[in-house]
């Protein structure tokens, strides 16, 4: 049984000499169950873990950090919440990964919306932690851009960059903001957009699980 500071579902990797690990992270309002789902869409050589934020927004409810919208669309997020979640999900990431013996360069973090923000974040501020990131209809933290780790630490990373172009949520430009800022970092990119709104849809996580298991090959 694994042991980890948040609370989470696991699906166990197949019997493999070279398991992954996948950590999973939904958006804003949702819970652990959310991207569970993916769990059978996922190539068996990985645990998916899929994690619960810490802030409780409401019945079953949860979120990694809170926010407001101002009039013109502006959000201001709570910066110490985000803060103190990022630092979480590293612990409970690397507690993860210890107990399971992966190390490292079998490690990947996902997530949709807000969970895409700390998958994003964590990525770019702690890239010791893991090999790539796959982040869904998602934005870029400009807190976080001061914290981008060296080039050499970025080195041979991967991430997976997806998003709607009819998103209204979350704009497109958000997921043009976060690509422009990769393209200046030792970072190999896989970017796609999808006829959809704040949603995935099938051929993205075709997509998506494909990319994940061309990174096992």
């Amino acid at each position: 049984m694994l042991d980890l500071p948040l609370s989470f579902l696991h699906r166990p990797a197949a019997p493999s000499a070279q398991p992954w690990l996948l950590v999973l992270m939904h958006g804003v309002g949702s819970n652990e169950q959310d991207l569970f789902g993916l769990a059978p869409y996922v190539p068996k050589n990985f645990h998916v873990i899929s994690l619960r934020a810490p802030y409780a927004m409401g019945p079953s409810a949860w979120g990694w950090f809170a926010f407001t919208v101002d009039a013109q669309g502006e959000r201001t997020i709570n910066e110490a919440q985000e803060a103190a979640s990022r630092q979480l999900v590293a612990q409970t990431l690397a507690a993860a990964a210890q107990q399971l013996g992966i190390p490292p360069a079998r490690v990947v973090v996902g997530g949709f919306s807000q969970g895409g923000i700390m998958a994003l974040s964590l990525l770019l501020s702690q890239p010791a932690l893991l090999q790539a990131a796959m982040v869904l209809h998602s934005r870029l933290l400009t807190q976080v851009v001061p914290l981008v780790a060296a080039h050499e630490a970025l080195k041979g990373k991967q991430l997976w960059l997806s998003h709607g172009t009819h998103d209204e949520v979350i704009p497109l430009a958000s997921a043009h903001a976060i690509r422009e800022l990769v393209e200046t970092l030792p970072i190999e990119l896989s970017y796609s957009e999808y006829p959809s709104a704040h949603e995935l849809i099938q051929q993205e996580l075709v997509d998506a699980m494909g990319w994940l298991q061309e990174l096992t090959e």
